[in-house]
């Protein structure tokens, strides 16, 4: 059999050294419109959310009074002591017509393409033998901004890119906006979270001001605490809407995030840890050796349990707003506008 090295860290997640490294698969779980971070306790939130991970995701997740792997009774994701949640906007395309339609996601095609949808999720450590700090029960956070509509806002944010997938291994060319053509395999959303956290929050009011992005390789005085960086991997399955012919006829691109951006800069991500008991922690103290296979579905982490692609597949967790979220729409959800 022909054997495919792993991708090194570098490699995947370009500006960032090769240290200890996860990467998984996390299948769908819901597609749906609440967000527990920002619009607790809100039903519906304003706009649509795609989901992964444990299935004890609900609409305010009070840290103060939930505790996820024990409240969670599956995951989507094939680390079986990993119930956290991580979740993005929705895609959608705009037909030249007006009308919207939901973009599916599909399992990562390198190695992970049994997944029921969903996206590959990464830890990745410092370089050497740096220490770094497992997140504490409770925490989150968020990164992104959906109000941003340019390239000039989102340099804020230095690690939120879009690549075009002509073949499943395309990893360059990645840009910050959508890109202006159609793409083969789909469009990949890379979504990488600040490394460096204030040793003290577990959360802060705006969900980013107790985690900060490393300056020249090192991390701020005022966020001294080196923390794994997560890294979402989404492949939005645009291929179904590769006809030209359906695109505007200015030939703009046709896509649109579910709370309105027409361009891509709003792009945003959120993240609740789960982890059971020092789970994470030991996988990320066991080293670089901590991989996921690419062609298939072993874990390849000793220090940590699995399940397979397919028992992930089966965590699924039922939509609390009862909408209609398939076929041709004649607005987004939500009644959120383009703009």
């Amino acid at each position: 059999m022909l054997l495919i090295p792993l991708l090194t860290a570098a490699a995947i997640a370009p500006g960032v050294n090769a240290g200890a490294m996860l990467r998984f698969s996390c299948s769908q779980l819901v597609v749906e419109r609440l967000d527990p971070l920002v619009n607790p306790g809100m039903i519906p939130s304003p706009h649509l959310h795609q989901v992964v991970g444990g299935n004890a995701f609900n609409v305010s997740m009070d840290p103060n009074s939930l505790d996820l792997p024990s409240a969670a009774t599956c995951t989507s994701c094939t680390p079986a002591e990993d119930f956290s949640n991580y979740w993005t906007a929705t895609l959608f395309f705009r037909a030249r017509n007006g009308t919207f339609h939901r973009v599916a996601t599909k399992g990562n095609p390198l190695g992970f393409g049994a997944a029921n949808g969903g996206q590959t999720v990464y830890y990745l450590g410092p370089s050497g033998n740096s220490k770094v700090t497992a997140f504490k029960p409770g925490f989150r956070m968020t990164v992104g901004d959906p109000t941003f509509r340019s390239d000039a806002q989102l340099k804020k944010y230095p690690m939120l890119t879009f690549t075009c997938l002509q073949t499943s291994t395309t990893r360059d060319g990645a840009t910050t906006s959508f890109p202006k053509a159609p793409c083969k395999v789909g469009i990949m959303v890379s979504i990488r979270f600040p490394t460096c956290w204030d040793g003290k929050n577990l959360d802060s009011p705006d969900h980013q001001s107790h985690v900060a992005y490393p300056s020249s390789g090192s991390c701020p005085s005022t966020h001294p605490v080196t923390i794994p960086q997560v890294f979402y991997e989404t492949v939005w399955d645009t291929t179904p809407f590769n006809d030209k012919s359906l695109w505007p006829t200015d030939g703009s691109q046709p896509f649109v995030w579910s709370f309105g951006d027409p361009t891509g800069y709003g792009i945003h991500g959120d993240y609740v840890f789960g982890w059971k008991g020092d789970a994470l922690q030991r996988a990320m103290d066991s080293g670089s050796n901590c991989n996921s296979d690419l062609l298939g579905n072993s874990l390849n982490c000793p220090a940590l349990k699995s399940q397979t692609i397919q028992q992930g597949n089966q965590c699924s967790k039922r939509q609390v707003v009862n909408e209609n979220l398939d076929g041709w729409l004649t607005e987004l959800p939500g009644g959120m506008k383009v703009a």
